[in-house]
């Protein structure tokens, strides 16, 4: 389209990380990456000079400040980005609109929604007549207050999560769209009383799949201006967490009628959501890898998830892996090989460090932040890489006991990508086993596996929810209540906002 008038001005902001409750990691100022100005602009590929949308506002980059998922967030460090945000705003005004780019799932020690938080900020900041258009995560959560604060919320259709530069591609256009002449749409808000782990809620099967392709159809609707299903998030106590829906637009029969309808569908569904592969014990899935021909062949440490939330220290699996003769044994003396990725340790990274390539080491590491399942374990074994410099880990180290090659790390990391592997001399392609902290696997990584298990592993982010005790949910939910908590069935009318 071609402007005869004033471009708008649009402001980006947000604070994005999803962060668990029951975790003891804490996500301080070393874990935020903070972006302002025309780097935070060029972060957006649709954003980029030449693009489109770039030439039809004038975008004005206030700060994002993202962190990998972790623990919860201390509240000086929220308060200190809460506070730049709002005075920025206030100084760089006045804004025709805010493209807010949050999670839905940061957890502030002493908020309860702390999203909501932010966007009631923001709102005090710009002024009534300001559009907030708010990106979103599905695996984040909306509360009636984060929902009536904005003016329009999307979120991602996929999960692995494939559509996120997409998605805030939409959120912008629908903002930009509306600021043009059309206004505030209306939201059909409503809350469904399930709370499932991203692994149970894939969308590359059923019933996810499906009905997410069902929010884009109801998205294209006459009427509609965006569709958007969150999942929720599972590994935080809070009342705001479980699944949500909103359809916006500017027909109040359509919006009310569709959003009931999606949320009745994903109520309906609750029982027929499944691990996204087959899940076990470590028992089980040790059993299962050795008696298969697969390679590689993906175990997932799920409990201990870093891009979940987890500390990414959590020793347990790892203990078991170190006493399983199947791995420690050399292979040319029958034993398998294995990768496991990874344990962040920074003292004991930096000892072997200094040992160097083909020292042989004894250190401890591990569990220095989540001592709970498993306490430090011993690695015994020969220096076979060190990388002084990697962006996001720091040092990095292969320690190899037997045919097992574990990868200590001086912070977390998550190896989800064939070059993470290669860039440290392993050959994930041709190992026998290869053991990460994830949960539902990453595309690539997905792709490389010829079988994967989900590990039902403790930790900060377990899959297996009722081990964690949630108290703070503020009535029934399912999985963690029956059926007969719920009556003849939860109300799922949506409120217009």
């Amino acid at each position: 389209m071609t402007r005869t008038h004033r471009r708008p001005r649009i402001a980006i902001c947000g604070m994005a990380i999803e962060s668990s409750t029951f975790s003891p990691h804490r996500s301080g100022w070393d874990a935020f990456t903070l972006l302002r100005g025309n780097e935070l602009v060029r972060r957006y590929p649709f954003l980029r000079d030449g693009t489109a949308l770039r030439r039809e506002a004038e975008w004005v980059g206030i700060l994002r400040a993202g962190a990998l998922p972790g623990g919860a967030v201390p509240a000086d460090v929220y308060e200190t980005v809460r506070t730049e945000i709002g005075l920025a705003l206030e100084a760089q005004g006045p804004f025709d609109g805010v493209l807010l780019e949050i999670h839905g799932a940061m957890s502030v020690l002493g908020y309860t929604d702390a999203e909501a938080d932010l966007a009631r900020a923001v709102r005090a900041a710009v002024g009534p007549d300001c559009l907030v258009s708010a990106s979103m995560d599905l695996h984040g959560n909306v509360s009636r207050e984060l929902a009536a604060t904005v003016d329009l919320i999307a979120c991602h259709r996929t999960s692995p999560h494939e559509d996120e530069d997409l998605s805030r591609e939409r959120a912008a256009t629908g903002l930009l769209g509306r600021i043009d002449g059309a206004g505030r749409p209306r939201k059909a808000w409503v809350q469904v009383p399930v709370l499932l782990p991203g692994e149970r809620a894939s969308t590359r099967q059923e019933p996810a799949k499906g009905i997410y392709e069902d929010v884009a159809r109801v998205g294209a609707l006459d009427g509609v201006l965006d569709a958007s299903v969150w999942v929720g998030y599972a590994w935080a106590d809070e009342p705001r967490c479980r699944a949500a829906v909103v359809v916006m637009g500017d027909d109040d029969a359509v919006i009310s009628r569709e959003a009931e309808r999606l949320a009745r569908r994903y109520w309906d569904a609750r029982d027929e959501f499944g691990f996204v592969a087959p899940a076990g014990t470590y028992e089980e899935c040790l059993k299962a890898v050795l008696a298969s021909d697969a390679r590689p062949f993906v175990l997932s440490d799920s409990g201990d998830n870093p891009l979940a939330g987890g500390a990414g220290d959590v020793t347990w699996t790892l203990a078991r892996l170190l006493a399983e003769p199947a791995f420690t044994i050399e292979p040319a003396l029958g034993g398998r090989t294995a990768i496991y990725a990874a344990l962040p340790d920074a003292a004991a990274a930096r000892a072997v460090a200094d040992a160097g390539v083909g020292a042989t080491v004894e250190v401890e590491a591990g569990a220095r932040v989540d001592a709970g399942p498993h306490g430090p374990v011993t690695l015994r074994g020969v220096v076979e890489h060190v990388r002084p410099d990697d962006p996001l880990a720091g040092i990095v180290c292969v320690v190899a006991v037997g045919g097992l090659r574990v990868v200590l790390t001086e912070r977390r990391r998550p190896y989800h990508l064939e070059s993470d592997f290669t860039a440290i001399g392993l050959d994930p392609r041709g190992t026998d086993v290869v053991v990460v902290k994830i949960g539902n696997l990453e595309t690539e990584l997905h792709d490389m596996a010829e079988d994967w298990m989900l590990m039902l592993t403790p930790g900060g982010v377990d899959l297996d929810l009722p081990r964690l005790r949630h108290a703070h949910l503020g009535g029934p939910v399912h999985p963690f209540d029956d059926d007969a908590a719920f009556g003849d069935g939860p109300d799922l009318t949506p409120e217009l906002l």
